[in-house]
């Protein structure tokens, strides 16, 4: 790359690297879909920066966090926000502007957007419109928590954050539980012990792992069953940190604890049957344990009918 002289007041598609100044190449119209460090400012790709650098604007989710990206880079693309707060509003914007020829770049706030963020929408509507779109790799979460987690890599299923009450947290852990891989997730500091510990109740004591702070300074990624983790954060003040919680596919030890879980169902179940209806008995199960209700319905069901 070599500089090119700008005229006075024109916007320079440069960017500065290890020291050097580069001209960025001019990129072709449509949507540019960029991802961005999650963390070390470091693992961002000359690609990456020459795109940022040559778009006509960057899409933000939230502009302070990609101006801090955009300045140690020594660019000076304009910074327009895309989030979910305002995406119905500024969606059919961008989309004109891309209609009209220019080359847009999307960003999330850390690492490979559409992950966990509403660029989804945005991408769909281009491609409707037959915009093109271009993708520009990148840094993952996903992907540099599941490479240092030590749990299998062929199979992984990625969830994104469970729902924050514990209800709708173990019921769709429920429906995850035959999933045949790795399970990988989001999670804020102040609800992972408890999430560890309604993924050991209603999966068995899988293998997993818990991310923290991947790529930065105080990078951590602790290991153990779920059982273990979930003691020792419940047993620590809340982490500081964004979190990935890595779960391993079903294993004969968490198969045997998983039965244990049905005979204990089981149990309480009897004798709730014993006195009450199948639909009485499945809610104070269900509320006594802390299982999902369909989980602990299918458990009184083959009750009746043995």
């Amino acid at each position: 790359m070599t500089q090119h002289p700008h005229a006075p007041g024109e916007r320079s598609s440069s960017f500065t690297a290890f020291g050097m100044r580069a001209e960025a190449t001019t990129l072709r119209p449509g949507l540019h879909v960029v991802a961005t460090p999650i963390g070390n400012l470091g693992d961002v790709s000359f690609r990456a920066l020459g795109t940022l650098a040559a778009a006509a604007a960057v899409l933000a989710e939230d502009t302070r966090v990609t101006k801090t990206l955009l300045a140690h880079y020594g660019i000076t693309t304009p910074l327009t926000p895309y989030h979910e707060h305002n995406a119905e509003e500024m969606r059919p914007r961008i989309l004109a502007r891309l209609k009209a020829g220019e080359s847009l770049a999307l960003v999330s706030d850390a690492g490979t957007p559409l992950v966990s963020d509403p660029g989804f929408k945005l991408v769909q509507a281009a491609v409707a419109e037959g915009i093109p779109v271009t993708g520009v790799p990148g840094p993952s979460a996903v992907l540099a928590a599941l490479v240092v987690a030590g749990l299998p890599t062929d199979r992984f299923f990625f969830e994104g954050f469970l729902p924050a009450k514990s209800a709708g947290r173990r019921e769709r852990l429920e429906a995850l539980r035959p999933v045949p891989g790795t399970l990988v997730f989001f999670e804020s500091p102040r609800r992972v012990a408890d999430m560890l510990a309604d993924a050991r109740d209603v999966l068995g004591d899988r293998d997993a792992a818990v991310a923290r702070e991947l790529t930065k300074y105080f990078e951590n990624v602790r290991r153990g069953t779920l059982g273990e983790l979930a003691e020792r954060y419940a047993a620590e003040d809340a982490p500081k940190g964004e979190i990935v919680v890595l779960i391993g596919p079903p294993t004969q030890h968490a198969a045997e604890t998983q039965a244990q879980g049905d005979d204990a169902i089981d149990a309480k179940l009897r004798e709730a049957l014993a006195k009450l209806s199948v639909k009485d008995a499945v809610a104070i199960v269900a509320q006594d344990t802390g299982m999902p209700r369909k989980r602990v319905y299918a458990r009184a069901v083959a009750l009746v009918k043995e």
